[in-house]
């Protein structure tokens, strides 16, 4: 069965949660938790906190890199970097939960899509500050990991408001971003995310 997932996602660190509600109201309806810079014990708080949020609005709720802080918050599920916890690993503890892997090339991300993956994310599809995952990939390159695997594809890396068609276009699943959501209007900037792809109910 194919995972139906939102096709926005924002990934939020500790700091950056206040924004959250206020883009659940706007329509986004998956959120990612994100911070590899406090305590676990910080990140889980945060994680029921979003986990709480989430809930009400029956959003998707993802947790980055700890497999079983994502089944201590009752996260949605898990994603999972190329040097985390190895996929069949984590399998063993989400007990059925979604596992996302990042992917950074065809080779990548046909490993994750043989290897069990739910959905993968791919990038960076443009330059983007935000974190170090290599030379951009471009929107041709997308399109070609969404062609060639048969589970959602997430684009992400330096998406904005001026490039979201084009990403769309390629076919992948969803986006993931950060920076492009956050500031002032974060309402008007999330119904132009989805209007890329107008799918969410």
């Amino acid at each position: 069965m194919t995972l139906n997932i939102p096709s926005v996602f924002f990934i939020s660190d500790a700091a950056g949660m206040e924004i959250v509600p206020k883009l659940l109201d706007a329509g986004i309806r998956g959120i990612q938790l994100r911070d590899k810079n406090i305590s676990r014990r910080r990140l889980y708080e945060s994680a029921l906190e979003l986990r709480e949020l989430t809930s009400r609005y029956r959003a998707m709720f993802i947790v980055n890199d700890y497999p079983d802080l994502a089944v201590a918050s009752d996260a949605d599920g898990v994603h999972l970097g190329q040097d985390d916890l190895p996929l069949h690993e984590a399998r063993k503890i989400m007990a059925g939960r979604i596992i996302g892997i990042s992917t950074h090339s065809m080779q990548q991300a046909q490993d994750a899509f043989r290897a069990g993956a739910d959905y993968i994310g791919f990038g960076p599809v443009f330059t983007t500050s935000t974190k170090n995952a290599g030379d951009p990939k471009g929107t041709d390159e997308l399109q070609r990991v969404a062609e060639a695997v048969g589970i959602p594809v997430i684009a992400i890396g330096g998406i904005n408001q001026d490039n979201v068609d084009s990403v769309a276009a390629a076919g992948c699943s969803s986006v993931a971003v950060i920076s492009a959501l956050m500031g002032d209007s974060p309402d008007i900037k999330a119904a132009r995310f989805l209007s890329a792809f107008n799918r969410d109910k």
